[in-house]
C-alpha cells in the first residue's frame, strides 16, 4: 500500500505553524509497512484542495489529511473531501455527540454545530481532546482519512482509530532500531560498515548526521514484529562489533541520558565549570529527569576574576596562557571538583565569536576538559559556524569526551 499526507492550512504555508503531524504520521506509516512518497501542504482553498486530492489519489491508495476540521468558514476539509467523492454532508449522531460532549455544562457556540456534519457514509473518529471529530471515507478502492490539525488531537486519534484500521490492510510489519553514536563522524562511521550498507536490502541500514553526533537507522520487514526483529538482530550485532565503542544508546536515548546513566552506574557525581558555553552544559545534563542523582552544581565562570575566585584558577596561568588555553581548561575542571566536592568535573573555555578572535586564538578555538577523580583529560577543538552553533557543538563534544572517559 501507498499513502500520501496532505496538511491543510494557510498558516502552515505561511510558516506560522510547524508541520509536526507529517513527521509523526510518516513514522507511524513506516512501522506499518506503508510507503509514503509524497507530502503536500495546501491552503484553505476548495479548488486547490480538490486538486491536491486528485493528484494524491492518482499516486496513492490512502490519503491522510490533517487540519481544516474546525468550526470556522475556512475549515473546509470534510466538505471538500465529500465533494471529491460526490457525497453530501449529513448530520452524524456520533459527530454531534463528540462536539456536544466537549461543551457539556457550557453553552456551545452556533459555529461549532457544523462539526457535527460529515460526508454521508463516513466512519467517525471520536476526538477526546477537542471539538473536531475525525472521519474516514472508503470508496472505489480509495480511502480518505481526515484528522484534526492540533498535534495533541491528531496523535491520539491516529493511534486509537487509524493504526488498527491500517494494520488490517497491511500484511507486513516494519520495525526500526536507531543506534546513536558520538565521537566519530558520519563518513568515518559509514566506512567501517560500508559493506553492510552496500548489501543491505532487508534489513536496510542508513546513516544520518547531526552536530557532533550521528546515528544509524536499521529497518527490517517481516511477517510480524518478532520475524522482523530476528531479521534485524544479526546486522545490529555486527554494527556493535565494529562501532560499539562509539554507540551510546538506542532509539529515544539522548546523549545526556547516556551520561547520567553511566555516572549513576559508577556511583559518581558531577559538576560543571563553563565559560564560553554559559551554562549550556549544565542545562543539557539536567534535561534528563534523573540528573539530580548525579549532578551537584554548575558554575558559569565567564570573567578571569570569576575563574580565580570561584574555581581557583591561578592568576599566573591566566597571565601566561590566557583564559582560552589547555592549562586554564584543566584548572577549571580540577577546580570545580575541589570547590564542590564532586567526583567528576567538566569545563569549557573558548572563543565563540563572532568577535574576539585573534590570529593566535581564532573564533572557534575551544578547550574542553574532563576530570575524573584527579585524572584530567583536555581536548582542543577548532570549530566553525555561528556563535550558537559553536556553543552547541562544544556541549556535545564535552559530553562525548566524558562518556569516553567513563568507559
Amino acid at each position: 500500500m501507498k499513502a500520501e499526507i496532505i496538511a491543510v492550512g494557510t498558516e502552515i504555508l505561511l510558516g506560522d505553524i510547524l508541520n509536526t503531524n507529517a513527521q509523526y504520521i510518516s513514522k507511524q506509516l513506516a512501522l506499518l509497512g506503508i510507503g509514503v512518497y509524497y507530502q503536500t501542504v495546501v491552503g484553505d482553498n476548495e479548488n486547490r484542495l480538490l486538486n491536491a486530492f486528485k493528484l494524491a489519489f492518482e499516486r496513492a491508495d490512502i490519503v491522510i489529511t490533517t487540519g481544516g476540521l474546525g468550526p470556522t468558514a475556512d475549515d473546509i476539509t470534510k466538505e471538500t473531501g465529500g465533494k471529491y467523492f460526490g457525497l453530501e454532508m449529513v448530520e452524524n449522531d456520533d459527530a454531534v455527540k463528540n462536539v456536544s460532549d466537549y461543551f457539556k455544562g457550557r453553552e456551545m457556540p452556533e459555529s461549532n454545530k457544523k462539526q457535527g456534519l460529515v460526508p454521508k457514509g463516513s466512519a467517525v473518529f471520536y476526538n477526546h481532546n477537542g471539538t473536531a471529530p475525525g472521519c474516514m471515507i472508503e470508496k472505489d478502492g480509495k480511502t480518505l482519512i481526515m484528522l484534526p490539525g492540533p498535534p495533541y488531537e491528531t496523535s491520539p486519534m491516529f493511534e486509537e482509530y487509524v493504526i488498527p484500521f491500517l494494520k488490517k490492510k497491511s500484511n507486513i510489519t516494519i520495525i526500526s532500531k536507531v543506534l546513536h553514536l558520538s565521537g566519530i563522524g558520519e563518513s568515518a562511521a559509514a566506512e567501517k560498515i560500508a559493506d553492510i550498507m552496500d548489501k543491505s536490502e532487508n534489513p536496510t541500514v542508513a546513516p544520518y548526521a547531526k552536530p557532533a553526533e550521528m546515528f544509524f537507522r536499521v529497518s527490517a520487514r517481516g511477517k510480524n514484529e518478532k520475524d522482523a526483529e530476528n531479521i534485524m538482530r544479526p546486522v545490529i550485532d555486527e554494527i556493535y562489533n565494529r562501532l560499539g565503542e562509539y554507540i551510546y544508546g538506542e532509539d529515544e536515548c539522548t546523549l545526556e541520558e547516556a551520561v547520567v546513566k553511566r555516572l549513576e552506574s559508577k556511583n559518581l557525581t558531577i559538576a560543571s565549570a563553563e565559560s564560553c558555553t554559559g551554562g549550556l552544559v549544565a542545562g543539557r545534563i539536567i534535561n534528563y529527569p534523573g540528573a539530580s542523582k548525579v549532578f551537584v552544581d554548575g558554575v558559569v565562570s565567564y570573567s578571569n576574576e570569576s575563574k580565580i575566585k570561584r574555581l581557583g584558577v591561578s592568576e599566573q596561568t591566566l597571565e601566561k596562557y590566557g583564559a582560552v588555553s589547555e592549562q586554564t581548561a584543566k584548572e577549571m575542571a580540577d577546580g570545580i571538583v575541589k570547590v564542590l566536592g564532586a567526583d567528576v568535573g567538566i569545563s569549557t573555555t573558548g572563543v565563540a565569536g563572532p568577535d574576539g578572535g585573534t590570529d593566535e586564538k581564532p573564533v572557534g578555538l575551544v578547550y574542553i576538559a574532563v576530570s575524573v577523580k584527579g585524572d584530567t583529560t583536555v581536548k582542543k577543538l577548532n570549530l566553525k559556524g555561528s556563535r550558537n552553533k559553536i556553543r552547541d557543538r562544544v556541549v556535545t563534544e564535552v559530553l562525548t569526551l566524558l562518556l569516553n572517559k567513563l568507559q
